[in-house]
């Protein structure tokens, strides 16, 4: 629920001006509905207990709030036909994460997922990972989706836990954080981010940077967030061998430009086919590298080596049909999906003057990297 604490760390998004509270309907200390005036310059509604902090081309409509509460709407100048890669991408996810709910938050999900974040920041076992939360003050979550992780870290933690999204997955994670006292969600963009510099002492970023429209910028501008001394963790893609990136290209070329129901139609032939080959259950050897497609020597599932190297078909025994078949629209229907190498990441971690960092090896095509910001 929206606690009216949190409104100290809340910004304009444009100009990072601190804002004034409004409150029209409480539930106890929770705020249900309210107003955040930027002066008599903006301001932004209080929905459902969520802040939305979004400016410019991606303020969703606000005309029946405003109506609703006498103020002039301020989206309408904003409306457009032709809708930019950014909103189409922010599109996507509201789209996923309205049918994807309880996704990360069912207990066959939990081993799989929380095994792969102590694999993604270098923990040992799960007692490290909580212990890894316990003592943060203040943590923001950048793109948390169904809200499962900000919840996890919220249990574990002693001090307050921020997510921001946005995607309409604003509101999935404040439904499933909204018993605790200790967690907020707000909806606002990681590049224009609603909160005053150096807020948290914790950030975590994954999968969602490389879904911006430049996933260096949304670095930059998570870092200002981030206390001296504070630690970072993100993922992002990693570049793939020619071939992936190929079939990658051309199949997101076509399947972005579908509406999202006919994406999820259009990914059931690939999630089929890595039933298929997962229900195979064959291991192939190479005995050499196929070094021009990035393929290592070694023993390789054949599922597995097809999903690295040639076409994304993810398909997990622990998830249902629904769920793989999303994971793999996740990675086809978004406008903005970069990839990135190592070597570019750590050349802009230079650039930030991050020298206090470690990518671990948590899958193949993904890169995890835990950084510290300088005192």
């Amino acid at each position: 629920m929206m606690l009216e604490r949190f409104i100290n760390i809340l910004r304009a998004p444009e100009g990072g001006r601190p804002l004034d509270l409004e409150v029209i309907m409480r539930d106890q200390e929770h705020i249900q509905t309210g107003i955040l005036r930027d002066g008599d310059r903006a301001w932004f509604p209080i929905i459902n207990g969520v802040p939305v902090l979004l400016a410019g081309s991606l303020r969703p409509s606000d005309n029946d709030f405003a109506a609703q509460h006498g103020l002039a709407s301020l989206s309408e100048t904003f409306i457009s036909k032709d809708l930019s890669a950014e909103q189409r991408t922010m599109d996507s996810f509201s789209d996923k994460w309205r049918r994807f709910k309880r996704y990360g938050l069912e207990p066959e999900h939990q081993e799989f997922f929380f095994s792969w974040y102590c694999a993604k920041l270098g923990l040992p076992d799960m007692h490290a990972l909580k212990r890894f939360y316990r003592k943060r003050q203040r943590v923001l979550e950048v793109g948390p989706g169904s809200g499962f992780n900000t919840r996890f870290i919220a249990e574990q933690c002693s001090g307050d836990v921020v997510a921001l999204d946005i995607s309409d997955a604003a509101y999935t994670t404040h439904n499933n954080i909204r018993d605790l006292d200790n967690c907020v969600s707000v909806r606002g963009d990681i590049l224009l981010p609603p909160f005053a510099p150096e807020s948290f002492d914790l950030i975590i970023a994954d999968g969602v940077l490389h879904h911006t429209s430049d996933t260096n910028a949304a670095l930059r501008s998570a870092l200002n967030l981030l206390q001296p001394g504070g630690q970072m963790f993100f993922y992002v893609y990693r570049k793939m061998g020619a071939a992936r990136q190929f079939v990658d290209q051309h199949i997101r070329a076509a399947f972005s430009e579908l509406d999202p129901e006919q994406c999820y139609e259009a990914c059931t032939a690939i999630t089929e086919l890595g039933r298929a080959l997962s229900d195979l259950n064959i291991n192939i050897t190479l005995d050499k590298p196929i070094d021009i497609l990035g393929i290592p020597a070694g023993s390789h599932n054949i599922q597995r080596l097809l999903y690295y190297n040639f076409m994304k078909c993810f398909w997990n025994d622990s998830f249902d049909f629904e769920t793989n078949n999303m994971i793999n629209y996740d990675w086809y229907h978004p406008h903005y999906a970069w990839q990135h190498d190592e070597t570019e990441v750590r050349e802009w971690l230079e650039e930030l003057g991050i020298s206090d960092y470690s990518f671990n090896p948590a899958n193949p095509n993904g890169l995890s990297i835990l950084l510290r910001k300088p005192e």
